[in-house]
């Protein structure tokens, strides 16, 4: 599952339509994409595990940014 939540994340932050979507029926996504029709709790866990990870990515690429202004990467 945890091979998915990544594939599912990376699409989610190269395509916006994508995430739109996901932040309108978080669940909807995640079925569509994966192509199985999950238990309500494992696409509980699977939406706050995709939330958090593009969360991080947001936050890595927000220090990176700040690092560059200082000439760090």
């Amino acid at each position: 599952m945890q091979e998915k939540i990544e594939k599912v994340v990376k699409k989610l932050l190269s395509d916006e339509n994508l995430m739109a979507k996901f932040e309108k029926n978080p669940a909807a996504v995640i079925e569509e994409y994966i192509g199985v029709d999950l238990p309500d709790d494992m696409v509980n866990e699977a939406v706050a595990a995709i939330k958090a990870k593009i969360k991080l990515e947001q936050v890595g690429d927000a220090i990176s940014g700040i690092a560059g202004l200082f000439g760090k990467k």
